[in-house]
């Protein structure tokens, strides 16, 4: 596959580049939005796009730094259901965080990259890489549900009444905001991962074809 065009050294540079924006728009307002009870995020567009470029082990790679992210966003800049993702957050009502706040951050966010690349992978296989604008879509798609579904339900299982105390909402309420934050957050970023991950894809798959593959020294 194009991937494979790309040497080590070049894997990793564009990797390191794609991990620089993800700090980038963290800090910059642009990839996680600070709203009042709900933070929507765009930083699983990165991580899909190298994923997509450069395999599933870079996704997991650039998944980590987006949960990196995330973590130290929600302890620098912390809201009121910051706790879910940091551990140096104290838990509302005690003198201490949740050593849990790291499998929120850190697990959903590793398996966007491996999950995109693995629905990209099986439908190119189905169709012949004959329909590759369409299988982008949907693997972007599937990367960004899956950071959202795992999150939302992980805070769910893990913190549950604390985080709906946080927002203050009837304990009998916890999975109904669930599903409205999924209405309301989740699909819109999914929406967008769909449309922008074959753009930016497109255009970068069509800048590899054109470069040269490296000429192999004579014996």
């Amino acid at each position: 596959m194009y991937k494979d065009q790309w040497n080590h050294t070049k894997k990793l540079t564009v990797t390191a580049m794609l991990a620089a924006l993800i700090f980038l728009m963290t800090f910059f307002g642009i990839g996680i939005i600070p709203l009042p009870f709900m933070r929507p995020t765009t930083l699983h567009i990165p991580v899909i796009i190298g994923a997509l470029l450069l395999g599933p082990k870079y996704g997991a790679v650039l998944g980590f730094v987006f949960g990196m992210a995330s973590m130290l966003f929600a302890t620098f800049f912390p809201g009121a259901t910051s706790f879910v993702f940091s551990p140096f957050i104290d838990l509302p009502g005690t003198s201490n965080g949740s050593i849990i706040a790291l499998v929120v951050a850190f697990v959903p966010r590793v398996l966007i990259g491996v999950v995109a690349w693995y629905v990209f992978a099986a439908l190119d296989a189905l169709f012949k890489s004959g329909k590759r604008p369409i299988t982008w879509a949907v693997a972007g798609l599937a990367g960004a549900l899956t950071n959202t579904l795992l999150v939302l339900h992980f805070i769910f299982f893990f913190f549950g009444d604390t985080w709906n105390n946080a927002r203050a909402t009837p304990f009998d309420a916890i999975y109904l905001g669930i599903l409205s934050m999924i209405a309301v957050n989740g699909i819109p970023e999914a929406i967008a991962s769909a449309i922008i991950v074959p753009a930016i894809v497109g255009a970068l798959v069509a800048v590899i074809s054109r470069v040269p593959a490296r000429v192999q020294p004579q014996s």
